[in-house]
């Protein structure tokens, strides 16, 4: 990258904050932009550069986001000194809920007797001896909860599976951090993903050291084409995609294009994680673990079908690749805690998981139908069957600006920001959470005020 200060970007391909910022970095690691160099205000910059003011600011808050940056009212924008630069702090995965503020952020389950059932399971475990509960775990005491799995998942879903097949994990983005540890190896290595992806994605990168490579979609998903490219110009051990529900787009990837995904897999000898924790409804199409089962790895929970609270996640793995996925468990915490392996065991032998499970889709099958009745007039992407729709903001609006507008009465939104890759760029988006949680009257009050803000974009707004 030209590390010339300030950079040309008359001739830039792609969104041109990314460009700014990418030429900041490495301006900044190079020494052009030493320590304590003091930068040009936002509109100075924005004049010399021949673009907006916006554009400007938002390359300018990333970079302080990242620490490359410190900025002061009053003072201006510095260089940050290396001893000032703070790792860098992704949103949490987990966003508090305040009693006054509408929650359209994350998936939440419908209260359907979940603390009822939970607790009629845990007073029947109290009444056994209880000698189970005294020692470590070993690959015994997790059994009967893996064979549970098992017969969860199904035989068609993730292919042929034996309980040695699963490793199990607090909640899926453990299960997904497990997977990566067990596939990935050498100093820099790198993961494929969409070129939109959850923030849980990031978030594993950057703990494993991790590069991470997006890779472009169309309307079936991730577009094989651009895979093989990607992996021909940066590599790749393992690819991270959601085939079945992908967030934030809705998409669902057809049977043809993952077996044209499988089948370059196979031939650039890449591990295929499979992340399906956002499908609450039967599927009718193979997984990778079905496709390619040698390399085809199934991560699931039971977080968006029956409830967060249990933090019960799990892996089918390729035969061949099981004990190592257990080794990494093991040598992370030991075994999952008796109790919570018997409960949900129990929860999902004894049915009461699949009638839960069933109602989930039931409402969430009623505020997908509520929120398109009021939002059907914009560009929305939905399915009847995932609790979240992609918005596509008319113009005058961009995600990080109509979130804040949200969030100023009272309602929180995730921008398409939050789901680019850290040098990617988001489109004029947002996703919507369709809370079932959110008592009725206040849920469609809250999408009742975003179609009215739709339609009332602010003026002058830097795109």
């Amino acid at each position: 990258m030209d590390t010339n200060w300030p950079p040309d970007l008359s001739s830039a391909s792609g969104s041109k904050y990314i460009v700014l910022l990418q030429s900041l970095r490495a301006a900044i690691r190079s020494g052009t932009l030493p320590a304590q160099h003091r930068l040009p205000p936002v509109r100075e910059l924005a004049w010399q550069l021949g673009i907006t003011p916006g554009t400007v600011a938002r390359a300018y808050k990333l970079a302080n986001d990242e620490g490359l940056l410190d900025t002061a009212v009053g003072r201006g924008t510095f260089v940050a000194g290396d001893a000032d630069r703070a790792p860098v702090v992704d949103e949490p995965l987990i966003n508090t809920i305040q009693a006054d503020t509408l929650d359209f952020r994350a998936c939440r389950v419908a209260d359907l007797g979940q603390g009822r059932v939970i607790r009629d399971i845990l007073m029947r475990m109290a009444q056994g001896t209880g000698s189970r509960y005294t020692d470590y775990p070993t690959s015994d005491t997790d059994l009967a909860a893996r064979k549970a799995v098992v017969d969860w998942i199904g035989q068609d879903r993730a292919g042929r599976l034996a309980a040695d097949d699963i490793v199990l994990g607090f909640g899926a983005q453990n299960a997904v951090m497990m997977v990566l540890q067990a596939c990935l190896s050498g100093p820099t290595p790198v993961i494929l993903t969409e070129e939109l992806a959850y923030p849980g994605v990031r978030h594993a990168a950057r703990l494993l050291r991790a590069k991470l490579v997006g890779v472009a979609m169309d309307q079936e998903g991730i577009r094989p084409d651009r895979l093989a490219e990607a992996y021909r110009t940066h590599g790749g051990q393992v690819l991270l995609t959601a085939a079945e529900v992908h967030s934030p787009t809705t998409t669902r990837t057809s049977h043809a294009r993952r077996q044209e995904i499988a089948d370059l897999a196979r031939k650039f000898q890449l591990q295929i994680i499979e992340d399906d924790c956002h499908r609450v409804a039967n599927s009718d199409i193979p997984g990778y673990r079905a496709l390619c089962p040698e390399r085809g790895w199934y991560v699931s929970s039971l977080t968006k079908s029956v409830s967060a609270t249990l933090r019960f996640g799990f892996a089918a793995c390729p035969s061949a690749m099981a004990r190592a996925a257990r080794q990494v468990a093991q040598s992370s915490f030991y075994g999952m805690p008796q109790p919570i392996l018997d409960l949900c065991a129990e929860l999902l032998r004894s049915g009461e998981a699949e009638r839960i499970r069933q109602g989930v889709e039931k409402i969430n099958l009623q505020r997908v139908h509520q929120a398109v009745n009021i939002l059907g007039q914009w560009d929305i992407r939905w399915r009847s069957d995932v609790p979240f729709i992609w918005l596509r903001l008319p113009q005058g609006w961009r995600g990080s600006t109509f979130a804040t507008a949200c969030e100023a009465r009272g309602i929180r939104i995730k921008p398409a920001d939050e789901f680019a890759l850290p040098d990617g760029a988001a489109p004029h988006a947002v996703r919507l959470a369709l809370n079932a949680i959110v008592p009725q009257p206040q849920f469609e009050a809250g999408l009742k005020e975003i179609a009215a803000m739709l339609a009332n974009p602010p003026p002058n707004v830097d795109l």
